[in-house]
């Protein structure tokens, strides 16, 4: 061991500097390990003691408070009912065609609002225009040639009465040469030959007017023929004339009813052929709603119920109309149309909720609707008592979009946990955490 000496006075002092060394300040750990490791033990036995407790009381697990929905069991009116969104459809949307090849020229653009027999285009058909001039002009003939044909049977017909009238006045005095040249020949005036020629000339007299009488007769009923022959070629051509003009009528396209310019499929002066569409108009009047509907919903749906239709903050009533046959992507097809208070401003593929009420039930014991229902089969659920919540079985009953029918289990007044029971793994009783 070494000694230092201290100088004082010019006399050496020994003294322990020598032996000093400098000590350094512990850890944290190192100074306060007896107190860790009393807390340490005190939470290992708190966690021994509050899982031998949950095992005395059954409890078998501990959810925070704030991630648990509960709702309480009430005794109300229970609407069954269905939510979809849809767009809106025209019931009356019809698609306009040309009705002949040519130039079409449009007086409507897309989106116009548009009357009943308002013009929309028109279209210029030179084939059609030079078609409907050469059959006027047949027609014109075939006129005229009618006209002749009336004015000679009447002629024909003046003609025959002449020679009927004159075969009765020739037969008339035919008679009475025959009658006179018989009183002669019996006086003796007259030779037998002449009473003979006399009598020949009255038989030849009544064969003419028979002859005149029957042609007389008979003219009539050629004339008609003559005249009906060339009334039904008439009426043909006049009918042919008629459908060019109807033709060239039709190519002066017009709304067929009250609403709006849909899509425009042709551009303004292009040339367009026969049967091709121009363009859609709206029937903003007769809008409805098209919704798809799970297939298990759609079994109840009926025509004729009833439905809420809300939109850019506005609410109307509507009905179903129509449920389509066929099921696509396990989905319906079903419209609703709107009901009285007909719906303005609105467009065409707007889109648009509808809820549509399939059942009402009065006094029915219900509950909010939550995931619960989809575990365990619909058939469990956690009743809630003070901090608690335990396992309990339900029977569930119809189910609308926010509310379930409890049929059997719980009573009104019941609380149970409609959202977050998974977290509870079955348990059979939870502790709720605040």
């Amino acid at each position: 061991m070494s000694v230092g000496h201290e100088l004082i006075q010019g006399v050496k002092i020994p003294n322990t500097s020598a032996q000093d060394r400098i000590l350094e300040r512990p850890g944290f750990l190192k100074r306060y390990w007896k107190l860790i490791a009393v807390l340490l033990s005190v939470a290992t036995a708190g966690a021994v003691l509050v899982t031998f407790l949950s095992r005395l009381s059954g409890v078998g697990a501990s959810v925070d408070l704030a991630r648990l929905s509960i709702a309480t069991v009430e005794r109300g009116s229970f609407v069954r009912d269905v939510v979809a969104e849809g767009r809106t459809v025209g019931a009356v949307s019809p698609t306009l065609y040309a009705t002949a090849a040519g130039t079409v020229i449009l007086k409507v653009h897309a989106g116009d609002t548009v009357t009943r027999g308002q013009v929309l285009a028109s279209i210029e058909s030179p084939d059609l225009t030079a078609k409907l001039a050469q059959e006027d002009a047949t027609l014109q003939g075939l006129r005229i040639d009618l006209e002749r044909t009336e004015l000679g049977a009447e002629h024909m017909l003046l003609q025959l009465k002449d020679a009927y009238d004159q075969a009765q006045i020739d037969e008339k005095t035919a008679q009475r040469e025959s009658e006179r040249s018989r009183k002669a020949y019996e006086l003796g005036s007259y030779p037998e030959l002449q009473a003979l020629k006399a009598q020949d000339a009255l038989e030849k007299a009544k064969f003419t007017l028979q002859q005149a009488k029957a042609s007389y007769e008979a003219q009539p009923k050629q004339n008609s023929f003559d005249i009906n022959s060339k009334k039904s070629m008439l009426d043909r051509q006049q009918y042919l004339v008629s459908d060019l003009k109807s033709q060239l009528d039709r190519l002066t396209v017009r709304s067929p009813v009250d609403g709006q310019v849909g899509q425009i499929q042709v551009a303004d002066r292009a040339n367009v052929a026969r049967d091709m569409p121009l363009f859609t108009v709206i029937d903003l009047a007769s809008l409805e709603v098209e919704i798809m509907v799970p297939e298990a919903f759609a079994r109840d749906l009926r025509p004729g119920m009833a439905a809420d239709l809300e939109g850019d903050g506005h609410q109307w009533k509507g009905t179903v109309s129509g449920i389509s046959p066929q099921v696509v992507n396990g989905q319906v097809a079903t419209r609703v149309r709107f009901g009285a208070e007909k719906p303005v401003g609105l467009r065409q593929n707007q889109r648009l909720s509808v809820r549509i009420f399939l059942e009402r039930y009065d006094n029915v014991l219900m509950v909010d609707r939550g995931p619960f229902m989809d575990q365990n089969g619909g058939g469990v659920a956690y009743l809630v008592r003070g901090n608690a919540a335990e396992r309990h079985p339900i029977r569930l009953g119809a189910a609308s979009i926010s509310k379930v029918e409890i049929l059997e289990g719980l009573a009104a007044g019941d609380r149970i946990v409609v959202a977050g029971a998974d977290l509870f793994n079955g348990a059979q009783r939870a502790i709720i955490a605040h």
